[in-house]
């Protein structure tokens, strides 16, 4: 399944985000990236906090592929994207970007997985989970 809607989330620079050279650490793209997939999850209806409970899993990252392009510095707005690319019975891969303005900063795909949440042992994503997001 692939899914052409791409979500948005702001995400301001703060002095915490940068380096001695005074641009994004690089890691910390990770972080903006995570929170943006977190809230288009979230967006759709599925709250991460709340799988655990009603669905007795969590999604783990499992892959991470990252390029970094330009450098983002203190104060800049980004806009960090998720889009659904590909989406299996146990693991989903989004492709997500930083973006300012037009000039996109960084770009990759993160993969995550399904796991039981008592024991972390894969399992397959529920039928629920992947009915939203075959509809957004």
């Amino acid at each position: 399944m692939q899914s052409g809607s791409v979500f948005g989330w702001p995400v301001r620079v703060y002095w915490e985000d940068t380096d001695a050279g005074g641009i994004v650490f690089y890691a910390n793209h990770l972080k903006f990236f995570e929170r943006a997939r977190t809230e288009w999850l979230r967006s759709l209806g599925v709250a991460q906090g709340a799988l655990r409970e009603s669905a007795g899993g969590i999604f783990v990252v499992s892959e991470t592929s990252v390029r970094y392009l330009a450098p983002a510095r203190l104060d800049d707005e980004l806009l960090v994207t998720a889009q659904l690319e590909k989406a299996g019975r146990a693991s989903l891969i989004i492709a997500q970007q930083a973006r300012r303005g037009a000039t996109v900063l960084a770009e990759g795909t993160i993969r995550i997985g399904w796991v039981d949440a008592q024991t972390l042992r894969p399992g397959r994503i529920p039928d629920a989970i992947l009915e939203v997001l075959e509809n957004s």
